[in-house]
């Protein structure tokens, strides 16, 4: 494939959920009502994850909804079923991820990004049970083809083997830039995706100029394909790959702070190109 061949790839910011009371201060008009919420924030920010598939189902019809009140060019990433990672046996969480894959997430078409498969701070590393349940991910959901990203929290998943297993298996691992979980860059799939936790109440960006400048050159280095040296990993950063899709979400911290400092990340990009 020549460069001109390539697939083109897209950075995506943007924030956990559109409803939480302290944003009516601080991002969404005062007059807006409360049933516009979504259609303001894909109008500002261009991805947001999806908190409410982790707790419980949704409907096809709910899918549809959202689908239809966001630009053309928006995109969902997918908190999967809680049901399906707390548990003690990872292998026996077929029926959770068939239950969720089949409860008409295909509804949002073309805007359906990656799923997320979060896991308690408390689960450890465990080979070959982890490896069974990669093995259950399903490729497709109905005709839209499935991404799937790990969220792991627990300390023993920061070593060559998890790396490897999540390798084989193709799927991305999530990058948490926090105090509270392990916190590692380095790449497992086809796509990077990033859950910054360091907002801070007192700045309305929630970050420091300088510290969203520098995550904007990472955004930009992870979509050519390569890994910025500067961040915590397991092992040496690889030689370049092929482009890639990245998702960078303001999750926790000060999180009344989150949709401004992904509209200043946005901004950004824009201007460092």
């Amino acid at each position: 494939m020549t460069q001109d061949q390539q697939p083109k790839t897209h950075i995506h910011v943007g924030v956990g959920g559109w409803t939480y009371e302290p944003w009516r201060e601080t991002f969404y008009p005062s007059d807006l009502p409360k049933a516009r919420e979504l259609e303001y924030a894909s109008r500002k920010l261009s991805s947001i994850e999806i908190n409410g598939t982790y707790y419980s189902l949704q409907k096809a019809a709910t899918f549809a909804k959202w689908r239809d009140e966001t630009p053309e060019d928006f995109v969902f990433s997918l908190k999967a079923t809680r049901y399906a990672t707390n548990r003690r046996v990872l292998a026996e969480a077929g029926d959770s991820i068939s239950r969720f894959v089949d409860s008409g997430i295909e509804e949002l078409g073309r805007k359906l990004g990656p799923v997320v498969w979060e896991f308690a701070p408390t689960k450890k590393f465990d080979a070959s049970d982890f490896e069974a349940f990669l093995a259950l991910l399903p490729a497709k959901a109905g005709s839209r083809p499935l991404r799937h990203v790990m969220d792991v929290r627990h300390e023993s998943f920061r070593g060559p083997q998890y790396l490897a297993l999540a390798r084989k298996y193709r799927v991305a691992t999530v990058f948490t830039d926090s105090d509270d979980y392990p916190s590692f860059a380095d790449i497992t799939g086809d796509l990077l995706y990033a859950r910054l936790m360091r907002t801070q109440s007192h700045l309305e960006t929630g970050y420091e100029p300088q510290a969203l400048d520098a995550i904007a050159h990472c955004a930009h280095a992870w979509c050519r394909g390569e890994e910025p040296q500067d961040l915590p990993r397991v092992e040496p950063a690889r030689e370049p790959q092929a482009p890639r899709d990245v998702f960078i979400y303001f999750i926790s911290g000060a999180k009344e702070r989150a949709p401004g400092a992904a509209q200043a990340l946005i901004r950004r990009l824009g201007e460092i190109g």
